[in-house]
């Protein structure tokens, strides 16, 4: 069995700063700057982060929503002639909030079905996850999503990993899982009684250093060999 993390190891945002200005182009008295648009989300993403556990069905993620907007609002320059409507404000933040695969992980995860793995995806994300991953191309690639607001709890807490391997009927030795952090995926994973592998991509973060021996990858072409070593060690499924 396999579990994926989604942002920054399945897929990646697609030029939001760029999207944000071009959504927001049109209305009178608003120009912002690459920067100050880069600015504005990352104050909506940091309250995204603390709130998304919130986003547990179709009214309470629309709520959430809101306020996400809201704060991107706050954060963007004061517009000539008051700000934008918070409605417009909420349709460009959506507009901008377009995710796209990594360019090899389609065909990796082909490889590792071909290999016999289940394949979940375990993140911290709103109950609008399955909808992303189904755009983005990849829900026909996975046996089971799990995100964080359906089970009540975030990575590194044991309940999403603890799903994942209930869908898969596996027990915590048979998984292997991959991921961005070393807080939320390895540590997180490693409680469980997973193996699990840190990703990290050429432009990502530095990591602080890690504890034990823990496999690092830069892309998931490398899942093949860490998947081949979980199989001859009786771990595969």
């Amino acid at each position: 069995m396999l579990t994926l993390d989604v942002l920054g190891t399945l897929l990646e945002l697609d030029q939001p700063a760029r999207r944000l200005r071009e959504a927001l182009r049109g209305e009178p008295g608003v120009a912002i700057s690459p920067l100050e648009a880069q600015r504005a989300l990352a104050a909506e993403f940091a309250y995204y982060r603390a709130h998304h556990l919130e986003g547990s069905d179709r009214r309470s993620l629309a709520e959430l929503r809101r306020r996400c907007a809201l704060a991107l609002a706050a954060a963007l320059p004061q517009a000539q002639g008051g700000a934008p409507a918070i409605e417009t404000v909420q349709a460009a933040l959506m507009a901008a909030l377009r995710f796209r695969p990594f360019g090899e992980v389609q065909a990796a995860l082909r490889r590792a079905r071909a290999h016999g793995l289940k394949l979940i995806a375990v993140s911290n994300w709103d109950v609008s996850l399955p909808c992303t991953l189904e755009r983005a191309g990849l829900a026909k690639l996975l046996d089971g999503v799990v995100c964080s607001a359906g089970v009540g709890a975030a990575k590194p807490a044991r309940a999403p990993f603890e799903r994942a391997l209930a869908l898969a009927g596996a027990e915590p030795q048979e998984a292997l899982h991959v991921g961005d952090s070393i807080e939320a995926d390895v540590a997180g994973a490693q409680a469980v009684g997973m193996r699990a592998a840190l990703l990290v991509r050429a432009h990502g973060a530095p990591q602080q250093q890690l504890q034990g021996a823990v496999p690092v990858i830069a892309s998931l072409d490398q899942l093949p060999d860490l998947t081949e070593d979980a199989t001859a060690d009786g771990e595969g499924r």
